[in-house]
């Protein structure tokens, strides 16, 4: 939904429209993100319900595919000192499979954790795939990529992945590629991993309906395609390439036979630096009803495709992650998926799909990560600068900079809207988007870390702020600010010509805690909350914390970028050389910022291992603790683990402190 995170009521009083929340995963052109349109359903669902309150929360699965709605209203009990809102699930097939989670002293923690025991946890990724990914439908032809690719480099602009939509094909048949336009893909692939880099190229579940496909003409002869409602025939719509049919998911026949394309001698052309984006997966069909399949269709076992249709790009990413297990044995995979249902995190990140170049749609971004966050979908963005549309140059920066620090950072646009790399907007444009691209590289060994913990313990990498502050009842409607796992706090300038803006910092505790506005490097500080720098490291030197529980107002001009703050009483450690891409960093020094509680303590962790292979799995991977007590800065790593591959060097920590005295810091040898 492009709406808020909180739920509305929808029946009774108070209700915004007399209409429940739908489930039902829809290819929707050109969604609109106003107030009488931003409850309808988008790409995927996860049916999972979130309550909490000070001392307790809880949630509820309704573990069913089929078209679902939910009806919110506000109860009361008696004198109504017992209240709350209550929802009503109704499924138009299947079971009525239900899973209650509770928790109490743990909170909202511990709901995140259960469920991730239930459907799965985020899929560990490769480093590169944490990085900034330039995409456009379509970067037209060999030469365009290695323009682009080189503008990269030439404008100094870090950057790990270039993609590839659909025209890259032959007629848009998918996984073959357009000799007259790349008439050496495997050469091109191997370019760009020269200088660190990947691809990633588009391939969807509807086949051309060609006799001379063999994608296509394998999975027809063997029966693999989704049928008519007499269960005898193929079904045929339309799509992309024109007539086509599509892969019947829910078979593991089928499954099996899509990942066996993955391997290079099937799908010729790619290489082991080519990855996956599936798109179009709801799934669309063009001339179906709501744009999708008829609900009649028969799948596998004799099911309809009313009883699996939220379900059917889940078993897609499963498929094509088992086929990138195939392609590549022992290394990690990356998909990036359209549609979802609960469980998806297993195998694909996931964005939000078809947005617009308006500052409303910028705006919706944080609430719709959000919700997609707590839904279990951690590795999740929406596109930069909004996919439809043209972007001035104002909207264009402030996207990146508020971007640079959600889990999946993409630049994407339509074939008709004005090229935007990165660079096509001149100085000062040019220069405040490099500085945003640095600010994601800046900070990946902390977001990396993060993605481990998502991947071990199911906690979201983009959290609403109730969820690390569960006690604190002003943040419970608050939907424009997010923390970027426990320690970051940021809030994107959603409006144009802001210079200055209210941003709520919770209380961390009974006193309120303290923040610090953050920033790596020295360099930045002379931008990024410059006055405020100023006044709390200038005049003001024993005053730098800002205290928890209130609002304050932040200066955030074009050139400062959007605001972000440290919470005190935690250790964020980032890298801070500009490089190329991620690969170029791998044996750059850290820097460690510490952010000190009004106690003088701080605590964090860093986690390494190779950024690519399933070693980790196998335990091969260093998880080092960070500490600040005393004055004393220790860095140690967990008993029995392996220390890195390469040697590991602490370049500088950044201490931020109240009525501190200047820390001391101890490594490891």
């Amino acid at each position: 939904r492009a709406s808020s995170l909180a739920l509305p009521v929808t029946r009774g009083p108070g209700a915004a429209r007399d209409e429940p929340y739908r489930l039902y995963n829809l290819d929707v052109f050109e969604y609109e993100v106003t107030p009488d349109r931003a409850h309808q359903p988008l790409y995927g669902a996860v049916p999972l319900v979130l309550s909490h309150q000070p001392g307790a929360s809880a949630g509820l699965l309704w573990l069913n595919s089929a078209e679902t709605y939910v009806d919110v209203e506000a109860w009361s009990e008696g004198d109504a000192a017992a209240r709350g809102k209550r929802t009503h699930w109704f499924s138009e097939s299947g079971l009525a499979d239900m899973f209650l989670f509770s928790a109490a002293a743990l909170g909202p923690a511990e709901i995140m954790a259960q469920f991730a025991r239930l459907v799965g946890t985020q899929f560990m990724p490769p480093l590169f795939a944490l990085g900034y990914h330039q995409c456009r439908w379509n970067y037209k032809d060999d030469a365009d990529v290695r323009e682009v690719d080189g503008k990269f480099d030439e404008h100094d602009m870090p950057y790990d992945v270039l993609w590839l939509d659909i025209e890259h094909t032959v007629g848009k048949r998918y996984m073959t590629w357009d000799r007259h336009l790349f008439p050496d893909p495997e050469g091109l692939q191997r370019d760009l991993a020269s200088r660190g880099r990947k691809m990633v190229t588009i391939i969807d579940p509807h086949l051309k309906a060609d006799s001379d496909y063999p994608v296509y003409t394998e999975a027809k002869a063997r029966g693999l395609l989704v049928k008519q409602s007499n269960g005898a025939s193929d079904f045929e719509g339309h799509c992309w390439p024109g007539g086509s049919s599509w892969i019947d998911y829910l078979n593991p026949a089928a499954r099996d036979y899509w990942a066996s394309r993955f391997l290079t001698s099937n799908y010729v052309g790619s290489t082991e630096h080519l990855y996956t984006w599936n798109d179009m997966n709801e799934p669309s069909v063009f001339n179906g009803p709501e744009i999708t399949m008829q609900k009649d269709l028969v799948h596998h076992g004799g099911v309809e495709h009313r009883d699996v249709h939220n379900l059917y790009g889940f078993l897609m990413t499963e498929a094509t992650a088992v086929g990138h297990a195939l392609a590549r044995p022992g290394r990690r995979h990356f998909i990036l998926s359209r549609a979802f249902f609960a469980g998806s995190q297993r195998f694909a990140a996931v964005w939000t799909g078809d947005n617009t170049a308006k500052w409303e749609h910028l705006a919706a971004a944080t609430p719709m990560l959000l919700q997609l966050s707590v839904g279990g979908i951690h590795f999740c963005g929406a596109d930069v600068g909004g996919f439809f549309g043209n972007p001035d140059a104002e909207l264009l920066v402030r996207w990146y900079q508020s971007a640079a620090y959600t889990p999946f950072f993409r630049g994407h646009a339509h074939i008709d809207t004005k090229r935007r790399e990165p660079w096509l907007f001149g100085e000062p444009s040019t220069t405040r988007i490099r500085n945003a691209l640095r600010s994601r590289y800046l900070i990946l060994p902390y977001l990396y870390t993060l993605f481990r913990d998502a991947h071990v313990k199911g906690m979201p990498i983009l959290r609403p702020l109730w969820m690390e502050f569960p006690a604190d009842e002003a943040t419970f409607a608050n939907d424009d600010q997010f923390m970027l796992g426990p320690s970051l706090l940021v809030k994107a300038v959603s409006k144009p010509g802001v210079s200055s803006m209210p941003v709520y910092l919770p209380a961390a505790d009974e006193t309120g805690g303290v923040w610090y506005p953050f920033r790596g490097g020295a360099a930045a500080r002379t931008g990024l909350f410059q006055s405020l720098w100023k006044r709390l490291q200038g005049s003001a030197p024993a005053g730098i914390a800002v205290k928890g529980g209130q609002s304050v107002n932040v200066d955030c001009p074009i050139d400062s970028g959007v605001p972000v703050f440290q919470r005190g009483g935690t250790i964020v450690p980032t890298r801070e050389r500009a490089r190329r891409a991620s690969a170029s960093m791998a044996r750059d020094p850290f820097t460690l910022h510490v952010a000190l509680s009004p106690v003088g303590r701080a605590a964090g962790e860093l986690y390494l291992d190779d950024g690519d292979t399933d070693k980790h799995a196998q335990g091969e991977f260093s998880l080092f603790s960070l500490s600040h007590d005393a004055g004393l800065l220790r860095v140690s790593l967990a008993a029995g683990q392996r220390p890195p591959a390469h040697e590991m060097s602490l370049e500088r920590f950044s201490s931020h402190r109240r009525r501190i005295s200047p820390a001391k810091s101890t490594l490891p040898s």
